[in-house]
C-alpha cells in the first residue's frame, strides 16, 4: 500500500490537486500495490469523481455525526463524496488521546478497510494498539516528517519494534521517505506500505516518482 498525502501544499491544492491526482492515477493502472491519495476536504469530491485506479481518502475526520458541530468534518459526508477512508491523528492534525477512541470507532464504521491512525512514537503505537485496535497504524516520527532523512534510515530498529507490537496489526511507515531504498527497507522490516508526502508532491515529476516507488512491490 502506497499512500500519498497531498497535505496543503501549493502543488496539491485546487486545480493543481486535480492535475496531480490525474498523473498519479495514470501511473497507478495495474499497479503491484494499492495506491491511495489523501486529499484536502475541499478537493475530495472532485478528485474522487475523476480518478479510476487510485483510492481517495480524507486527511482528517471528526468523531461526530449530524448536529450542532460547527466546523467539524463528518465521516458520513466524506463517504458520500467519494472517500473510502481517512487519516486520523496526523502529527499536523493531532487528536487528544481522550477523544481518539471515539474518532477511530466512528471512522471505522464508515471506513472499515481504510481508517489509518497515525502515531508519532513506539509508545503511542503501543497505546493505540492496546486501547483502540485500529486496522492500520501509520508510524511517523514527527521530527523526520518533511525532512531529508527517512525513518527507515534513521530508526530501522524502531520500525521492527513497531511491527512486532501485534501480529494482527498492519503498519505503514512514513516520515522523510524519499527513495526506493527507503521503501524496500520498510517492507523488509515488515511494514505493509508507505505514507509519503513531499517526496512525491514536490517532485519535478511526481508520476515518475510514483512509478519508481511502486517497483518496490514487484
Amino acid at each position: 500500500m502506497l499512500i500519498i498525502n497531498f497535505k496543503t501544499y501549493h502543488e496539491s491544492t485546487g486545480a493543481a490537486a486535480l492535475r496531480l491526482a490525474e498523473h498519479i492515477d495514470q501511473v497507478s493502472a495495474n499497479a503491484p500495490a494499492e495506491v491511495l491519495i489523501a486529499v484536502q476536504a475541499l478537493d475530495l469530491e472532485k478528485i474522487a469523481s475523476i480518478v479510476k485506479h487510485v483510492k481517495v481518502i480524507a486527511q482528517h475526520v471528526d468523531g461526530v455525526g449530524y448536529g450542532a458541530h460547527t466546523g467539524h468534518i463528518l465521516p458520513e459526508e466524506l463517504k458520500k463524496r467519494g472517500a473510502v477512508g481517512t487519516l486520523i491523528n496526523h502529527s499536523e492534525r493531532p487528536i487528544p488521546t481522550e477523544h481518539l477512541g471515539k474518532v477511530i470507532d466512528m471512522a471505522q464504521v464508515h471506513f472499515p478497510d481504510y481508517t489509518i491512525v497515525c502515531s508519532p512514537s513506539y509508545e503511542e503505537t503501543l497505546l493505540i494498539d492496546q486501547n483502540f485496535d485500529p486496522r492500520i497504524i501509520a508510524f511517523e516520527p514527527p521530527e523526520l516528517i518533511g525532512g531529508d532523512v527517512s525513518v527507515s534510515s534513521a530508526q530501522p530498529e524502531i520500525i521492527k519494534k513497531v511491527v512486532d507490537i501485534s501480529p494482527e496489526q498492519q503498519i505503514l511507515v512514513g516520515a522523510g521517505v524519499k527513495t526506493l531504498e527507503d521503501i524496500k527497507i520498510s517492507l523488509e522490516l515488515g511494514a505493509i506500505g508507505i505514507l509519503v508526502a513531499s517526496g512525491v508532491v514536490k517532485a519535478d515529476d511526481p508520476a515518475a516518482v510514483v512509478r519508481e516507488f511502486l517497483s518496490a512491490w514487484e
